[in-house]
C-alpha cells in the first residue's frame, strides 16, 4: 500500500480544528526550519508546546524531553526529526492516543506513517505546515 496524503480540505480542516501543536525536535536556534516555522505558527495563534531533549524553553514555552512528558492535552504533533526517528514517533503517538501527525517535508517514512494511518492517525507527511497553512488556509 502507497501512502497518500489528505488533501487540501482535509488538511485546513485539521488545521482549523488544532490548537496546541507539540513541535518534535523543535531547535532553540533561530537559524533552523523548526524553530521560524513554530515561531510563525504561533503569530498564527496556535500554542507551540517545544519537544526537546536539552531544552528548558523555547519561543518562551516550557520545552518538554519528550511527547509522554507533555502535561496536557496535544491536538498536533508535529515532527523535526531525520526518518529513521519516526517509527518512536509514532510509537509515542500511539501509545499516548493522540490522533494527528505531521511530518515535515524533506521527511518520508512510509511504513511509520501507514502504521499510523492504520491505526487511526491523520497523518500528513512530507509537507510543510506553515507553507500549507499560508497557501490554503489563511
Amino acid at each position: 500500500m502507497k501512502f497518500e496524503n489528505p488533501g487540501v480540505e482535509e488538511l485546513c480542516a485539521l488545521l482549523k480544528r488544532v490548537k496546541t501543536i507539540a513541535v518534535v525536535g523543535l531547535s532553540p536556534n533561530p537559524a533552523r526550519p523548526s524553530f521560524g516555522v513554530a515561531q510563525a505558527m504561533q503569530g498564527f495563534g496556535y500554542r507551540i508546546i517545544p519537544v526537546h531533549p536539552a531544552a528548558r524553553e523555547i519561543l518562551g514555552a516550557k520545552a518538554y524531553p519528550r511527547l509522554a512528558d507533555i502535561p496536557q492535552p496535544v491536538d498536533l504533533v508535529n515532527v523535526f526529526r531525520r526518518a529513521e526517528h519516526l517509527d518512536g514517533v509514532v510509537e509515542d503517538c500511539l501509545g499516548l492516543g493522540l490522533k494527528n501527525l505531521w511530518i515535515q517535508e524533506g521527511i518520508v517514512n512510509e511504513p511509520a506513517a501507514l502504521r499510523a494511518r492504520s491505526r487511526g492517525m491523520t497523518v500528513v507527511m512530507d509537507r510543510c505546515i506553515y507553507r500549507d497553512y499560508r497557501q490554503f488556509c489563511s
